[in-house]
């Protein structure tokens, strides 16, 4: 067995109550999946430590969420049918809905931004249409090049990275244009950290045509954290990923969309992979994936939701989330760094922090280093400032945040980076 160094030894010092748990329970998973494997192996030295990923998601899961994808089960096999069915309810439910309450889960293999695509691609008719992209970062910009690879009319109300959209704007700009038919809005916007204030934006939307105007939520990083009602806000369409906030594996986004909405885009297909009503009548209809379905990647949520209720929803899951990132906060300011956006429109689940001016400070030297470390944390997306990035989501916990922000100034002082840094 593997002793463990001064840096684990330090975190494991560092952990308490639920946290020691989580760790004694890696540590023994560890033991079981990774203790006889050869050092020949190509993921040997991957697997000789667990690394903390500091990321918006991929994210840290737990051992318990791992271990559930040790098993190999056919795509037609009754017991993975009866998986997807009930990870396909659980997600409802996570978001405060159900198939009672007119909700569909439409579950799309691939990335977030597969299930962003579907979702405009399958919702917008193919003529007649127009959609208000509300864009304050590049996943905003994501989506309005979706609509122009798709030949989707369209007009980008864009803001500044470090703003986030007003509900007066977007009104304003559907009473100028009565050609809008549709809205689609980033909630979470990964590439600050800011969150968008979806409920009044939802309800602007909806006071200028009702339900004439079809609303889409990118809440990739948000949903299962972040407050938001798809009832009282008429939300149509709501997008997210497995890898986010719900602390599962890559391998499909879903689609929680109005059964009223779904229903009436038969005739709007224009691909076939990313047919949104055709993969939901195929859901359907057999419980089935109309293509080679993510068998380990639905093993692992199934699980990852049992984790998500037994913490206490979303709610429980955003307290972690935020006592995480004050942590943090706290920490890093200490270090003499600075967020790039103000603390009224900043999330807990990344913070984009500013590059400092010393010559010294180099990310990738810095990345290289934390990773040997067994720490990964994230480049910066910002078009018009360098930055760099830290999450706080995913299995961790106080003590991983000052392992992180202990490490990090370790890191520093031996790339002679002065502590604190300057601008």
């Amino acid at each position: 067995m593997r002793r463990l160094g001064a840096a684990a030894l330090s975190r494991r010092r560092l952990t308490s109550g639920s946290e020691g748990r989580e760790l004694s329970r890696a540590c023994r998973f560890k033991v079981r999946l990774y203790g006889t494997e050869p050092l020949t192996s190509p993921t040997a030295g991957i697997n000789a430590r667990e690394p903390l990923l500091f990321t918006p998601g991929p994210l840290t899961t737990s051992p318990a969420v791992k271990q559930a994808m040790l098993v190999d089960i056919g795509s037609r096999d009754p017991q993975f049918v009866a998986k997807i069915k009930n990870v396909r309810e659980s997600i409802l439910a996570a978001g405060g809905v159900s198939i009672d309450d007119g909700f569909e889960c439409v579950i799309v293999q691939g990335s977030g931004t597969f299930g962003v695509e579907s979702a405009l691609a399958s919702a917008v008719p193919l003529e007649g249409s127009k959609v208000l992209v509300v864009a304050n970062g590049a996943y905003g910009h994501r989506m309005a090049k979706i609509c122009r690879i798709h030949s989707i009319d369209l007009s980008v109300l864009a803001f500044a990275e470090n703003e986030v959209p007003t509900a007066q704007a977007v009104k304003v700009a559907l009473e100028n244009d009565v050609s809008l038919t549709h809205v689609a809005v980033v909630h979470h916007e990964t590439t600050t950290g800011s969150v968008s204030p979806i409920d009044k934006i939802a309800q602007a939307v909806k006071s200028v045509r009702g339900d004439d105007v079809t609303l889409i939520v990118d809440s990739m990083s948000g949903f299962g954290a972040l407050p938001i009602d798809l009832i009282v806000g008429n939300i149509d369409y709501l997008v997210s990923s497995a890898n986010k906030c719900l602390e599962s594996v890559p391998g499909f986004s879903f689609v929680i969309a109005k059964k009223s909405k779904l229903e009436t885009t038969k005739y709007n297909t224009r691909t076939l992979a990313l047919d949104l009503f055709s993969q939901w009548r195929g859901l359907e209809s057999n419980g089935q994936f109309r293509f080679t379905p993510p068998t380990h990647a639905i093993l692992a949520m199934d699980h990852a939701l049992r984790e998500f209720e037994e913490e206490g929803g979303a709610v429980g899951r955003l307290a972690r989330y935020r006592h995480n990132h004050s942590i943090l906060v706290k920490r890093m300011t200490k270090l003499g760094y600075k967020l790039y956006i103000d603390g009224e429109i900043q999330g807990p689940i990344i913070s984009t922090f500013l590059t400092p001016s010393d010559k010294e400070f180099d990310f990738e030297m810095l990345y290289d280093k934390m990773a040997s470390r067994g720490i990964a944390i994230y480049p910066g997306k910002l078009t018009e400032v360098d930055s760099f990035r830290i999450g706080t989501i995913g299995r961790l916990f106080e003590g991983d945040i000052h392992f992180l922000a202990s490490t990090l100034e370790d890191c520093m002082r031996e790339m002679g980076i002065p502590v604190p840094v300057n601008y």
